[in-house]
Protein backbone atom coordinates (compact mmCIF):
# COMPACT_ATOMS: atom_id res chain seq x y z
CA UNK A 1 0.00 0.00 0.00
CA UNK A 2 1.14 3.49 -0.80
CA UNK A 3 0.97 4.98 2.69
CA UNK A 4 3.78 7.03 4.17
CA UNK A 5 5.51 4.01 5.64
CA UNK A 6 5.28 2.12 2.38
CA UNK A 7 6.61 5.11 0.47
CA UNK A 8 9.71 5.19 2.65
CA UNK A 9 10.30 1.48 2.12
CA UNK A 10 10.58 2.09 -1.61
CA UNK A 11 9.62 -0.03 -4.60
CA UNK A 12 11.87 -2.48 -6.37
CA UNK A 13 13.18 -1.38 -9.74
CA UNK A 14 16.23 -2.36 -11.77
CA UNK A 15 15.95 0.02 -14.70
CA UNK A 16 18.46 2.63 -15.85
CA UNK A 17 19.01 5.83 -13.90
CA UNK A 18 16.71 8.58 -15.15
CA UNK A 19 17.35 11.19 -12.46
CA UNK A 20 20.92 10.41 -11.36
CA UNK A 21 19.69 10.53 -7.77
CA UNK A 22 18.25 14.04 -8.06
CA UNK A 23 14.76 14.93 -6.89
CA UNK A 24 12.20 15.97 -9.49
CA UNK A 25 8.82 17.66 -9.19
CA UNK A 26 5.43 16.94 -10.72
CA UNK A 27 5.95 20.16 -12.66
CA UNK A 28 9.11 18.64 -14.19
CA UNK A 29 7.09 15.58 -15.17
CA UNK A 30 4.34 17.67 -16.74
CA UNK A 31 6.83 19.64 -18.83
CA UNK A 32 9.02 16.73 -19.93
CA UNK A 33 6.13 14.49 -20.94
CA UNK A 34 3.76 17.30 -21.95
CA UNK A 35 0.90 16.03 -19.80
CA UNK A 36 -2.21 18.17 -20.07
CA UNK A 37 -2.41 18.72 -16.30
CA UNK A 38 -1.14 17.09 -13.12
CA UNK A 39 -3.23 17.40 -9.96
CA UNK A 40 -1.99 16.55 -6.47
CA UNK A 41 -4.48 16.09 -3.65
CA UNK A 42 -4.67 18.55 -0.79
CA UNK A 43 -3.99 15.80 1.78
CA UNK A 44 -0.66 14.85 0.18
CA UNK A 45 2.15 16.22 2.34
CA UNK A 46 5.17 17.93 0.82
CA UNK A 47 7.34 14.93 1.71
CA UNK A 48 4.86 12.46 0.17
CA UNK A 49 4.64 14.63 -2.93
CA UNK A 50 8.40 14.57 -3.38
CA UNK A 51 8.68 10.80 -2.98
CA UNK A 52 5.71 10.25 -5.30
CA UNK A 53 7.11 12.59 -7.98
CA UNK A 54 10.36 10.60 -8.06
CA UNK A 55 8.40 7.33 -8.27
CA UNK A 56 6.20 8.61 -11.11
CA UNK A 57 9.20 9.99 -12.98
CA UNK A 58 11.12 6.72 -12.86
CA UNK A 59 8.04 4.63 -13.66
CA UNK A 60 7.00 6.73 -16.66
CA UNK A 61 10.50 6.71 -18.12
CA UNK A 62 10.74 2.97 -17.45
CA UNK A 63 7.47 2.52 -19.34
CA UNK A 64 8.80 4.57 -22.25
CA UNK A 65 11.95 2.43 -22.31
CA UNK A 66 9.99 -0.83 -22.14
CA UNK A 67 7.73 0.20 -25.02
CA UNK A 68 10.48 1.88 -27.08
CA UNK A 69 8.45 5.08 -27.36
CA UNK A 70 9.06 8.74 -26.52
CA UNK A 71 7.47 11.02 -23.94
CA UNK A 72 4.75 12.19 -26.34
CA UNK A 73 3.39 8.66 -26.58
CA UNK A 74 3.29 8.36 -22.79
CA UNK A 75 1.27 11.59 -22.49
CA UNK A 76 -0.85 10.53 -25.49
CA UNK A 77 0.25 13.55 -27.49
CA UNK A 78 -0.34 15.88 -24.57
CA UNK A 79 -3.97 14.84 -24.06
CA UNK A 80 -3.56 12.82 -20.84
CA UNK A 81 -3.83 14.27 -17.34
CA UNK A 82 -2.44 12.74 -14.14
CA UNK A 83 -3.73 12.92 -10.59
CA UNK A 84 -2.15 11.70 -7.37
CA UNK A 85 -4.24 11.55 -4.21
CA UNK A 86 -7.02 13.31 -6.11
CA UNK A 87 -9.64 12.49 -8.73
CA UNK A 88 -10.03 8.82 -7.88
CA UNK A 89 -13.17 6.76 -7.34
CA UNK A 90 -14.48 5.42 -4.06
CA UNK A 91 -13.19 1.90 -3.31
CA UNK A 92 -10.74 2.14 -6.21
CA UNK A 93 -6.97 2.42 -5.76
CA UNK A 94 -6.52 3.66 -9.33
CA UNK A 95 -8.85 4.91 -12.01
CA UNK A 96 -8.92 6.22 -15.57
CA UNK A 97 -11.64 8.82 -16.13
CA UNK A 98 -12.42 8.82 -19.85
CA UNK A 99 -14.54 12.00 -19.64
CA UNK A 100 -11.61 13.94 -18.15
CA UNK A 101 -8.89 11.85 -19.86
CA UNK A 102 -7.34 11.62 -16.42
CA UNK A 103 -5.30 8.79 -14.86
CA UNK A 104 -5.63 8.92 -11.07
CA UNK A 105 -3.72 6.97 -8.43
CA UNK A 106 -4.89 6.96 -4.82
CA UNK A 107 -2.33 8.17 -2.30
CA UNK A 108 -2.60 5.11 -0.09
CA UNK A 109 -3.13 2.24 -2.53
CA UNK A 110 -2.29 3.14 -6.12
CA UNK A 111 1.17 1.61 -6.38
CA UNK A 112 1.57 -1.01 -9.06
CA UNK A 113 -1.50 0.10 -11.03
CA UNK A 114 0.13 2.70 -13.26
CA UNK A 115 0.69 0.43 -16.27
CA UNK A 116 -2.87 -0.92 -16.10
CA UNK A 117 -4.46 2.52 -15.97
CA UNK A 118 -2.12 3.90 -18.64
CA UNK A 119 -3.31 1.24 -21.07
CA UNK A 120 -6.93 2.21 -20.34
CA UNK A 121 -5.95 5.75 -21.34
CA UNK A 122 -4.19 4.52 -24.47
CA UNK A 123 -7.09 2.19 -25.36
CA UNK A 124 -9.45 5.18 -25.14
CA UNK A 125 -7.13 7.56 -27.00
CA UNK A 126 -6.49 5.20 -29.93
CA UNK A 127 -10.14 4.20 -30.46
CA UNK A 128 -11.20 7.06 -32.81
CA UNK A 129 -7.86 6.78 -34.62
CA UNK A 130 -8.45 3.07 -35.19
CA UNK A 131 -12.19 2.87 -35.92
CA UNK A 132 -14.90 4.95 -37.54
CA UNK A 133 -18.34 5.65 -36.14
CA UNK A 134 -17.63 5.15 -32.44
CA UNK A 135 -18.59 7.20 -29.41
CA UNK A 136 -16.37 9.58 -27.44
CA UNK A 137 -16.20 7.22 -24.48
CA UNK A 138 -15.43 4.06 -26.42
CA UNK A 139 -12.32 1.93 -26.04
CA UNK A 140 -10.55 0.37 -29.03
CA UNK A 141 -10.57 -3.09 -27.44
CA UNK A 142 -14.35 -2.95 -26.98
CA UNK A 143 -14.89 -1.51 -30.45
CA UNK A 144 -12.82 -4.33 -31.97
CA UNK A 145 -14.94 -6.96 -30.24
CA UNK A 146 -18.06 -5.15 -31.51
CA UNK A 147 -16.72 -5.38 -35.09
CA UNK A 148 -16.43 -1.61 -35.56
CA UNK A 149 -15.12 -0.43 -38.94
CA UNK A 150 -11.31 -0.46 -38.90
CA UNK A 151 -9.46 2.51 -40.40
CA UNK A 152 -6.99 0.88 -42.78
CA UNK A 153 -3.45 1.62 -41.60
CA UNK A 154 -0.50 -0.70 -40.90
CA UNK A 155 -0.45 0.21 -37.20
CA UNK A 156 -4.19 -0.32 -36.88
CA UNK A 157 -3.89 -3.72 -38.51
CA UNK A 158 -1.08 -4.57 -36.10
CA UNK A 159 -3.14 -3.58 -33.04
CA UNK A 160 -6.14 -5.42 -34.47
CA UNK A 161 -3.95 -8.50 -34.59
CA UNK A 162 -3.13 -8.00 -30.90
CA UNK A 163 -6.84 -7.88 -30.05
CA UNK A 164 -7.52 -10.98 -32.11
CA UNK A 165 -4.92 -12.92 -30.08
CA UNK A 166 -6.26 -11.34 -26.89
CA UNK A 167 -9.83 -12.55 -27.28
CA UNK A 168 -9.99 -15.41 -29.77
CA UNK A 169 -8.59 -18.81 -30.63
CA UNK A 170 -9.66 -19.96 -34.10
CA UNK A 171 -12.58 -17.49 -34.03
CA UNK A 172 -13.85 -18.78 -30.69
CA UNK A 173 -13.41 -17.22 -27.22
CA UNK A 174 -9.96 -18.23 -26.00
CA UNK A 175 -9.04 -19.63 -22.61
CA UNK A 176 -8.23 -16.15 -21.24
CA UNK A 177 -11.69 -14.90 -22.22
CA UNK A 178 -13.38 -17.99 -20.74
CA UNK A 179 -11.48 -17.69 -17.44
CA UNK A 180 -12.37 -14.00 -17.20
CA UNK A 181 -16.06 -14.81 -17.70
CA UNK A 182 -15.86 -17.60 -15.12
CA UNK A 183 -14.27 -15.23 -12.59
CA UNK A 184 -17.11 -12.76 -13.09
CA UNK A 185 -19.69 -15.50 -12.75
CA UNK A 186 -18.13 -16.70 -9.49
CA UNK A 187 -18.06 -13.16 -8.11
CA UNK A 188 -21.51 -12.26 -9.52
CA UNK A 189 -20.23 -9.20 -11.37
CA UNK A 190 -19.24 -7.98 -14.82
CA UNK A 191 -15.73 -6.64 -14.61
CA UNK A 192 -12.91 -9.06 -15.45
CA UNK A 193 -14.47 -10.01 -18.81
CA UNK A 194 -14.92 -6.40 -19.94
CA UNK A 195 -12.82 -6.06 -23.11
CA UNK A 196 -10.96 -2.99 -21.85
CA UNK A 197 -10.13 -4.75 -18.56
CA UNK A 198 -8.88 -7.86 -20.35
CA UNK A 199 -6.71 -5.65 -22.58
CA UNK A 200 -5.29 -3.67 -19.66
CA UNK A 201 -4.43 -6.85 -17.74
CA UNK A 202 -2.69 -8.32 -20.79
CA UNK A 203 -0.69 -5.10 -21.11
CA UNK A 204 0.20 -5.24 -17.39
CA UNK A 205 1.49 -8.77 -17.83
CA UNK A 206 3.55 -7.72 -20.84
CA UNK A 207 5.14 -4.87 -18.89
CA UNK A 208 5.84 -6.97 -15.80
CA UNK A 209 7.48 -9.69 -17.89
CA UNK A 210 10.00 -7.23 -19.36
CA UNK A 211 13.57 -7.31 -18.08
CA UNK A 212 13.11 -3.75 -16.75
CA UNK A 213 11.29 -4.17 -13.43
CA UNK A 214 9.44 -1.44 -11.56
CA UNK A 215 7.01 -2.36 -8.78
CA UNK A 216 5.46 1.12 -8.74
CA UNK A 217 4.65 0.75 -12.43
CA UNK A 218 3.25 -2.78 -12.27
CA UNK A 219 3.02 -5.69 -9.86
CA UNK A 220 0.69 -8.59 -9.12
CA UNK A 221 0.24 -10.27 -12.51
CA UNK A 222 1.95 -13.46 -11.32
CA UNK A 223 1.42 -14.06 -7.59
CA UNK A 224 -1.54 -11.91 -6.53
CA UNK A 225 -5.04 -13.04 -5.56
CA UNK A 226 -6.17 -11.96 -9.03
CA UNK A 227 -3.41 -13.99 -10.66
CA UNK A 228 -4.52 -17.05 -8.67
CA UNK A 229 -8.04 -16.47 -10.00
CA UNK A 230 -6.57 -17.00 -13.45
CA UNK A 231 -7.59 -13.63 -14.84
CA UNK A 232 -4.19 -12.78 -16.35
CA UNK A 233 -2.90 -14.37 -19.55
CA UNK A 234 -0.57 -17.26 -18.85
CA UNK A 235 1.38 -19.96 -20.63
CA UNK A 236 1.88 -19.73 -24.38
CA UNK A 237 -0.85 -17.12 -24.80
CA UNK A 238 1.00 -14.75 -22.48
CA UNK A 239 4.17 -15.16 -24.54
CA UNK A 240 2.29 -14.61 -27.80
CA UNK A 241 0.48 -11.53 -26.48
CA UNK A 242 3.70 -10.07 -25.06
CA UNK A 243 5.42 -10.41 -28.43
CA UNK A 244 2.45 -8.91 -30.31
CA UNK A 245 2.11 -5.93 -27.97
CA UNK A 246 5.84 -5.21 -27.90
CA UNK A 247 5.99 -5.32 -31.71
CA UNK A 248 3.04 -2.94 -31.99
CA UNK A 249 4.52 -0.36 -29.64
CA UNK A 250 7.95 -0.67 -31.22
CA UNK A 251 6.46 0.04 -34.64
CA UNK A 252 4.38 2.88 -33.21
CA UNK A 253 7.53 4.41 -31.72
CA UNK A 254 9.41 4.11 -35.02
CA UNK A 255 6.53 5.67 -36.96
CA UNK A 256 6.31 8.64 -34.57
CA UNK A 257 10.08 9.16 -34.60
CA UNK A 258 10.10 9.26 -38.39
CA UNK A 259 7.18 11.69 -38.40
CA UNK A 260 9.03 14.04 -36.04
CA UNK A 261 12.28 14.10 -38.06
Amino acid sequence: MLNQGRLHQGFYRNGPSHRDGADVSFQDIRKLFNFSTITVGRWVTREEQQIAANLFFDALYDLAAILNVNEQVISLNGSLSLAFGSGGQKNSSAHYNSAKRQLALAKNAGAGALAHEWFHAFDHYIAPRMFTGIGSGDFASHAWLDNADLIDHPLNRRLSNCFSKLFLDQNKPNDYFVRSVEADRALKMYYYAMPQEMAARAFEACVQDHEIKNAFLVQGTKKSTEARLGIYPHGNLRIVLNEALMLYFYQLGVAISRKQT
